[in-house]
């Protein structure tokens, strides 16, 4: 016969207590550590401002950072944030905003400002701060970053891979083909042009060999393509009367609630890419798409394109199209490629 504890836990009434619990308590753990990072970098901001005030007023240079450090480390020795650099960081920190802002903002949007970079983890500040060139830079990938969680390891590639000045510039027809807002959620979605260095490829590739690295490095791609998209597969198949179609990749976008079709051509953008392109979006529509989902989205990935012929080619198209091109500079000779190890060899390599 079983316990009393035992029979508890198998119960499954319990353990929908005890998940809902739990989920309670991971809540009020992450409300708890946003507080507390908050509270830090209200405290640093004030700390940039003092530092800062008293500088003008006085001819004190890098001795006063270094006294500063020294001073506050010795009353809270329990406390890590007062090394020479990162007060040196701080005071950057708090003249990078307030300096470039002056005239700029109203009150009002100066305090949101505040708020927001107060929002993130400290690490995540100086990082945004160093490599942005402006405030509308940084502030970008602040908010990208609350929008979407990103590790200082993920926003680091996205500055490297300068999303600041890749996204919503692809050539689309959303404006006259979505309902807003999904019109303009849908342009920030597409970047121009899409980084592929994560591939290696010989400069003789062909789409099929593009498509097979893709998917091989899904991951990479995925990252490429932004927070939202699910892959769903390759060379989907899709029946329309009596013939068989093959789609090349197919995703889910789980904020756009919409299918989205990616096909890829590695060669300069033909206007004739757009028929087919509106061809598979609209056969979604019909064999794929619930009543659930919003209207499906496709994305034509060229090699290159002229932006005037792509603005000529979508201007009577009925589906949403986004067209951009993508970019490889590390393109490998067949030589070398064949003498790469795979994945399973470096594992067995490992082991």
């Amino acid at each position: 016969m079983k316990n009393n504890a035992l029979v508890i836990i198998e119960n499954d009434e319990y353990k929908k207590f005890i998940a809902d619990l739990k989920d309670k308590v991971r809540s009020s753990q992450l409300k708890a550590a946003v507080k507390v990072n908050y509270e830090l970098l209200d405290l640093y901001w004030n700390l940039g401002k003092e530092i800062v005030e008293k500088q003008k007023q006085s001819s004190w240079g890098d001795a006063f950072i270094k006294n500063i450090s020294k001073d506050l480390q010795r009353e809270f020795p329990e406390m890590k944030g007062f090394s020479i650099q990162n007060i040196k960081n701080i005071r950057y920190w708090y003249k990078f905003y307030t300096s470039h802002l002056i005239g700029l903002q109203t009150v009002s949007q100066l305090e949101n400002i505040k708020k927001m970079i107060k929002s993130i983890p400290w690490g995540h500040n100086p990082r945004i701060m160093y490599k942005c060139k402006t405030v509308e830079e940084a502030l970008f990938y602040t908010s990208k970053t609350l929008e979407n969680g990103w590790s200082r390891a993920v926003l680091e590639h996205q500055i490297e891979s300068n999303l600041y000045t890749r996204t919503g510039i692809a050539v689309t027809n959303f404006e006259t083909t979505l309902p807003k807002p999904q019109s303009d959620l849908a342009k920030q979605t597409i970047k121009d042009p899409y980084n592929f260095d994560f591939l290696t490829l010989t400069e003789d590739y062909n789409e099929k060999e593009l498509e097979k690295e893709l998917v091989t490095q899904i991951t990479n791609f995925l990252l490429e393509l932004g927070t939202g998209f699910s892959y769903v597969g390759k060379q989907v198949h899709i029946k329309v009367g009596e013939s068989d179609f093959y789609i090349d990749l197919l995703f889910y976008h789980v904020k756009l609630h919409c299918y989205v079709v990616v096909e890829l051509k590695t060669e300069k953008f033909k206007p004739e890419f757009v028929g087919q392109l509106n061809f598979y979006v609209t056969a979604v529509n019909r064999n794929l798409k619930s009543i659930d989902d919003n209207q499906t989205i496709g994305i034509l990935i060229c090699k290159d394109k002229d932006n005037i012929v792509a603005e000529y080619a979508l201007a009577d198209t009925s589906q949403p199209i986004g067209i951009s091109k993508y970019e490889i500079s590390k393109l490998l000779e067949k030589r070398f490629k064949n003498s790469l190890p795979s994945i399973n060899d470096i594992e067995n390599e490992l082991k």
